[in-house]
């Protein structure tokens, strides 16, 4: 634990990549299998069960720090981390722990099945012998919420210093179903447990924003262009008569989308299939709001699969035959996948064919049209490009539709975390609706600094009524918002739910009787929706 607490100190002093890694790869080099392994689970997004509330550990780390409930929670809005806030005020401990990261691992992972009086014991105790770093690295692992400033393309660089073994290698025996209780560091890296290997996804190839002209990509020939659907990225394998539906986020999703086993149950043995999952009705992509609906579901009514019908739009092949051919071009693996699709005629199969254009200047006409193929924009690929792992910029571009922009008036203003705790930053905004408002959008990123802290101070002057840390505001600021899309939410008062809102800019120069109404969300939205 020690070590790991070193190391993660040691990551947060610095920016440079290459320091990061080299710090990563001394810790692999002198840290038992272990708690390299458990490392490894936290650094590729594998979070520790949360078995304590966050109201259970401010109550607790007031008791142990002699200050009432109060001042703690004004402690902690000042810091704007709770692990961070009881790291510092509770006491250094006069011995300090040598148990092993593994070791801590297991009792948090043991913890949920005690009582709250056993789980308070235990947590105390382990304050009490921790150091402020090893108390604020412990703090993370409870509730779960265990980040730091590594990337896992960094943790697999160092990990095939450490190991030898090439990095794409390694990216691939990190994906799947694996549980770092469950299995060793010698068997995930060296041995490939059987049972993994059948269920194991590959490493997404990610694709960049276009930051240039598009006529600086040269002859237009050498690229393939495709609608961007907006729905979640998957991948379909079928091994050994097994099927597996994989997210992009390394969710297993097959149980959420059972319609979908019979088509991968279609599939010739040793397939996989990269693609976009999305709601379908009438061969239309439908929201991605419907989308959501769908996950984190261990069971999936009769009535939400005909009220959100699932399909899987197919872009490109990774595995036919058992064979992995990511390293054939492009349109190689795509003249497969197009003949699967012929021969297969599934319904719940699509697939995502090439636009057709000669100059530039027509992709650019459908690129700003897109939504009205219910389209994201447009995917620039090279057709010689093998699938690599990760984002490699220069070779897969997304290039995005022009936002959507509405006027809003800011309703609601909530401070922000960590450096912005002392700003008011989260912000809902309302549309009219007759004399009213109705809040419609949140949004926190857009805006400077500079106006971050005017609006703060506009804020504080003008509270009308206060919710917690939420303050409702005189309707007077109006904003210009940014947004992907817009949809149906019975879950929204408004009536609608906006995708990706943004702040583009302050609109200094309109008063809140001009900003959007209700009426005008309703029919944009009504423009997207198809029939």
């Amino acid at each position: 634990m020690k070590r790991f607490c070193r190391l993660i100190d040691r990551l947060d002093t610095t920016t440079d990549t290459n320091k990061k890694v080299a710090y990563l790869a001394e810790f692999f080099d002198r840290t038992e299998d272990a708690d390299k392994l458990q490392a490894v689970a936290l650094l590729s997004g594998r979070r520790p069960v949360r078995a304590v509330s966050g109201k259970q550990l401010r109550s607790w780390a007031a008791d142990e720090s002699g200050i009432s409930d109060w001042l703690f929670e004004e402690c902690y809005a000042i810091v704007g981390d709770l692990a961070e806030t009881i790291a510092l005020l509770l006491p250094n401990p006069a011995g300090e722990s040598s148990d092993s990261l593994s070791s801590w691992l297991l009792r948090l992972r043991n913890l949920k099945k005690k009582n709250g009086e056993e789980k308070r014991t235990f947590i105390v105790g382990a304050w009490s012998s921790l150091s402020k770093s090893g108390k604020f690295v412990f703090n993370k692992l409870i509730t779960g919420g265990f980040r730091i400033g590594v990337s896992q393309k960094l943790m697999v660089r160092a990990l095939a210093k450490h190991t030898g073994l090439t990095e794409n290698e390694l990216a691939h025996r990190l994906m799947g179903n694996w549980d770092p209780f469950e299995t060793s560091f010698k068997q995930l890296i060296y041995d490939r447990d059987e049972s993994v290997r059948l269920s194991s996804p590959y490493p997404f190839y990610l694709a960049s924003p276009l930051d240039v002209l598009p006529e600086e990509l040269g002859d237009g020939d050498q690229w393939l262009a495709e609608f961007k659907w907006d729905g979640i990225r998957s991948q379909m394998i079928a091994r050994e008569g097994r099927v597996f539906l994989w997210s992009r986020g390394e969710e297993l999703i097959t149980s959420s989308h059972p319609e979908l086993e019979e088509l991968g149950k279609s599939l010739p043995d040793g397939t996989v299939i990269d693609g976009e999952l999305v709601a379908l009705k009438k061969g239309v992509p439908l929201s991605f709001n419907l989308m959501q609906k769908r996950l984190n579901r261990k069971r999936v009514s009769a009535a939400l699969m005909r009220e959100v019908p699932v399909a899987l739009i197919a872009y490109d092949l990774l595995e036919w035959n058992s064979e992995d051919i990511r390293e054939k071009p492009l349109y190689e693996r795509r003249e497969i996948l197009l003949s699967l699709y012929n021969q297969l005629n599934h319904p719940k199969l699509l697939y995502s064919d090439a636009i057709t254009w000669n100059q530039w200047e027509e992709l650019e006409e459908m690129r700003v049209h897109a939504r009205e193929y219910y389209s994201e924009g447009i995917m620039l690929k090279r057709r010689d490009s093998t699938y690599e792992s990760g984002r490699k910029r220069g070779v897969w571009w997304k290039w995005k539709t022009d936002p959507l922009l509405i006027d809003g008036v800011l309703m609601y203003a909530m401070p922000g975390k960590g450096k912005r705790t002392n700003l008011f930053t989260d912000y809902t905004f309302g549309a009219w609706d007759g004399d009213r408002l109705i809040p419609f959008a949140k949004a926190y990123s857009g805006l400077t600094d500079e106006e971050f802290r005017s609006i703060s101070s506009f804020v504080r002057r003008n509270t009308l009524e206060r919710h917690g840390p939420v303050r409702a505001v005189k309707a007077d600021l109006v904003f210009e918002l940014a947004f992907e899309g817009i949809a149906p939410s019975a879950r929204h008062k408004s009536g609608v739910a906006l995708r990706f809102p943004r702040m583009r800019r302050w609109r200094k120069d309109k008063p809140a009787s001009e900003a959007c109404t209700l009426e005008e969300l309703h029919v944009l939205m009504k423009k997207f929706q198809p029939e």
